[in-house]
């Protein structure tokens, strides 16, 4: 089992997750991150930190395509392992449905 991240982090992105992982698996794109489903140990300390709910265990359904999401652009962004603030708008951003069609950018964040 590993966690992923699901589209809900999209343009809120909140770090919460990032301090609490004991194995720095975290990756941070310009507006969202990805877990690396390879070096996740499946503690789950991430999942209960994440205030938009946007962490899930790989074993809920439909989230084999969210394995795959996480770990293409594990490998290709920097990693994060300290707490930013949330995007600017992420309140209203929260919740709301299609994110991954809407907003989602492939470009890198700063990482730490």
């Amino acid at each position: 089992m590993t966690y992923v991240v699901t589209d809900n982090c999209i343009m809120c992105k909140y770090t919460d997750c990032v301090e609490v992982c004991p194995v720095d698996c975290f990756y941070e794109g310009e507006n969202t991150l990805v877990i690396h489903p390879d070096e996740c140990i499946d503690c789950g300390v991430c999942e209960p930190e994440c205030p938009a709910d946007a962490i899930r265990p790989d074993t809920e359904p439909d989230m084999e395509k969210w394995v795959e999401f996480n770990r293409k652009y594990a490998e290709h962004w920097p990693v994060i392992t300290r707490k930013k603030d949330p995007m600017p708008g992420y309140a209203d951003m929260d919740g709301q449905t299609g994110k991954l069609e809407k907003y989602f950018s492939e470009a890198p964040g700063e990482g730490d």
